[in-house]
């Protein structure tokens, strides 16, 4: 590497690093909550006795699973003003991001809910607690636990996967790196620093992952 390039990957940190704080870290933590929020509500209308509404989720599941991601955000952000709703970026970035992670996590939350014993229902039954206040109150603080691991490895290949709201103009960690590279023509050098950052920052979320784990662990049956 010449005294060049490594000047430039000095003077491109900052705003690379800068485009991660402010752009993908917010990015997939406001998509992820959302998308948590759809998972659950998705996993429990799977989960439903009701054959409509259990149907609906399946269907749901089934076109995120079936379709690019890529294909989902161009839908969001350029189709969508085709029939008059007309989308910013980041609303569109999230929203694309909410309903993906929806979709995979909401099997997740639903084998995490399944493999609760049955006897913990039997035992919120015995209480006097209804279906609702026994799910709130017992079930689900025990699934948390259980989808802990799945969940963050979806967190963390979000983090990843809003590399592509670059392409719908969003500022965050790729798209500094874009407009750099454009500017210095060291496109080689520059997304090697991209991917670094990337590296750097799922070491730093795989580790706390780990460390959740180990806190969570003494609270789950074996």
């Amino acid at each position: 590497m010449t005294s060049e390039e490594l000047s430039l990957v000095f003077e491109s940190l900052g705003p690379i690093a800068l485009g991660a704080i402010v752009g993908t870290i917010p990015l997939a933590l406001a998509s992820f909550a959302l998308g948590l929020v759809i998972a659950v509500l998705i996993a429990l209308m799977r989960l439903s006795k009701i054959g409509i509404v259990s149907g609906i989720a399946r269907v749901y599941i089934s076109l995120v699973r079936g379709t690019p991601l890529l294909v989902q955000l161009f839908v969001i952000f350029y189709g969508l003003p085709s029939i008059g709703l007309v989308v910013d970026p980041w609303p569109s970035a999230i929203a694309a991001f909410s309903i993906n992670v929806g979709g995979y996590a909401a099997e997740i939350v639903r084998a995490a809910i399944l493999s609760v014993p049955k006897g913990q229902w039997e035992a919120a039954h015995v209480v006097g607690m209804s279906n609702r206040v026994a799910l709130r109150r017992i079930i689900l603080p025990q699934a948390a636990r259980v989808s802990v691991p799945p969940l963050s490895n979806t967190f963390i290949s979000l983090v990843k996967d809003t590399s592509l709201a670059s392409l719908i103009l969003v500022s965050e960690l790729f798209r500094a790196t874009q407009e750099i590279a454009a500017f210095s023509g060291e496109f080689m050098i520059l997304y090697l620093e991209a991917a670094l950052v990337y590296w750097v920052i799922c070491l730093a979320l795989s580790a706390a992952q780990n460390r959740l784990e180990k806190r969570l662990d003494r609270y789950v049956a074996h």
